[in-house]
């Protein structure tokens, strides 16, 4: 019977959860959820130092954002020390592993000399063979892992094919640490076996780390995971993904205004792909994910096309759902005025949504265009819509007051009708009186139509509005 597939997300807590690592937990998630396998999470802590509370809770709330729910509790690295270091003194008892007791001055040494000798500098295994009773004494040894010093060893990944990496370019790496710490490499590999974690998918930059890790697996006689070691995310400019293209934490695209369907969907097209499919559900990314999907060539970071994709899922969602997620966002990043607008006019918002939708790209681009709704007078008009406001057009929305004010049914086909009358009166076209009215109403060149927004604030604040900006 086939094993069920286990895989993990092992992000260390040094700081936010970064867009490239939540790429890397959509796709174990998913391979998980395809296979219905687990996903388990592990909070690499062992840094003591750099791993803070806060940052833990950043990963949490990233991807529970996200909707990447995890199996089970997650695993704290840190706590599981004791037994690492248990391993580290079986790969000793089983001969695949051995104290050293260098100094920094003798690695020092070996380093120069390596240098020196145009060879990469490492350690040269002299306490490899020796015997122990040349120990010196009051110095705490640190444990290293007997690797291979001859043939090959190769990870057969299932994005990079097959790699092979030379016995002789390995050292013996420390395993155990002086002090009775376990290294990453080591600690790594048994929570892995530990964890039965059967595919382990990760950046291409852990590729060497994998024959280092194979070398430990090898020691224990523990089958290796298959692993898929996926190209970094690179800028639009082809260099590595920094903060200057858009590197940030996941939690900073929350408040830049991004669904989080948007945000897998499009993380998802980072690295894999399906087709010429551009735009999916989380349901149909499941169904279809293979590893054989995943790219070998690195992917370019768009913030054109992420707000591309927002716009689709904006223009899509329901505006019950969409209004949540602007008062959250609003309360989130301290728009105070907004969110309080946005609340107490929540009726209005929501009959506004179906307007709003097609002209965002983000939710804060939304938030901004419902601002007409809660504006207090007089309005604030900006610089753009400031140049529609001529003194001739001024003097035009002073009639249009005259006018506003004798219809009996404010409802949009009559304000249309009265408007049109009114601009043909005039030797105008309709845009040439609606445009300055937009600006009048809502402060703004962008807004849903004019005669909807008008509607929408009612009567009274319309004309409201329209008078001050207006001249008789």
């Amino acid at each position: 019977m086939p094993k069920t597939v286990v895989t993990r997300f092992a992000p260390s807590p040094t700081g936010y959860l970064h867009i490239g690592s939540a790429r890397t937990a959509l796709f174990s998630w998913a391979y998980a959820r395809h296979t219905g396998g687990k996903f388990l999470l592990r909070i690499e802590d062992t840094d003591r130092e750099r791993s803070t509370e806060p940052a833990v809770q950043a990963i949490y709330d990233g991807l529970s954002w996200l909707g990447l729910t995890w199996d089970g509790e997650p695993t704290l690295q840190f706590a599981r020390a004791a037994r690492h270091a248990e391993i580290a003194n079986e790969l000793l008892a089983r001969g695949q592993a051995y104290y050293c007791y260098c100094s920094q001055e003798e690695l020092a040494t070996m380093r120069e000399e390596a240098r020196a000798a145009g060879k990469p500098p490492r350690y040269n295994g002299m306490w490899r063979d020796r015997d122990p009773s040349e120990a010196p004494q009051g110095v705490a040894p640190v444990i290293r892992i007997k690797a291979p010093q001859t043939g090959e060893i190769v990870v057969n990944d299932h994005v990079q094919g097959k790699v092979v990496f030379k016995a002789e370019n390995l050292d013996d790496f420390i395993i155990l640490r002086s002090d009775g710490t376990p290294t990453y490499m080591l600690a790594v590999v048994v929570d892995d076996h530990d964890m039965d974690v059967t595919h382990i998918i990760r950046g291409d930059d852990h590729l060497t780390n994998a024959a280092r890790q194979i070398v430990i697996y090898n020691g224990m006689g523990w089958d290796v995971p298959e692993m898929a070691h996926i190209p970094l995310i690179h800028g639009p400019d082809g260099a590595k993904l920094s903060k200057r293209h858009g590197a940030l934490g996941v939690g900073a695209y929350r408040q830049m205004g991004y669904l989080p369907e948007a945000m897998i969907n499009y993380l998802a097209r980072l690295g894999w792909s399906h087709g010429d499919d551009e735009l999916f559900s989380v349901t149909q990314m499941i169904e279809w994910f293979s590893l054989e999907g995943l790219n070998k060539g690195a992917a370019r970071f768009d913030f054109v096309k992420l707000e591309n994709v927002n716009g689709h899922y904006i223009r899509k969602a329901k505006p019950d759902y969409l209004y949540e997620v602007m008062v959250a966002t609003a309360k989130e990043i301290g728009r105070d005025i907004d969110h309080t607008g946005l609340v107490t006019n929540k009726a209005t918002v929501l009959a506004a949504l179906p307007e709003l939708q097609p002209r965002a790209k983000t939710v804060l681009e939304l938030i901004d265009l419902a601002q007409f709704i809660y504006a207090v007078r007089p309005i604030t008009v900006e610089p753009a819509a400031g140049e529609q406001l001529t003194l001739d057009a001024r003097a035009m929305l002073g009639g249009a007051v005259t006018v506003l004010e004798g219809l009996g049914d404010w409802s949009v086909p009559a304000i249309d009708g009265a408007m049109r009358v009114f601009a043909e009166g005039r030797g105008l076209k309709l845009g040439k009186v609606a445009q300055p009215l937009r600006a009048a109403l809502t402060g703004r060149t962008v807004s849903p139509g004019i005669f909807e927004v008008m509607v929408l604030i009612g009567k009274s604040e319309s004309l409201a509005r329209i008078s001050d900006q207006s001249v008789v």
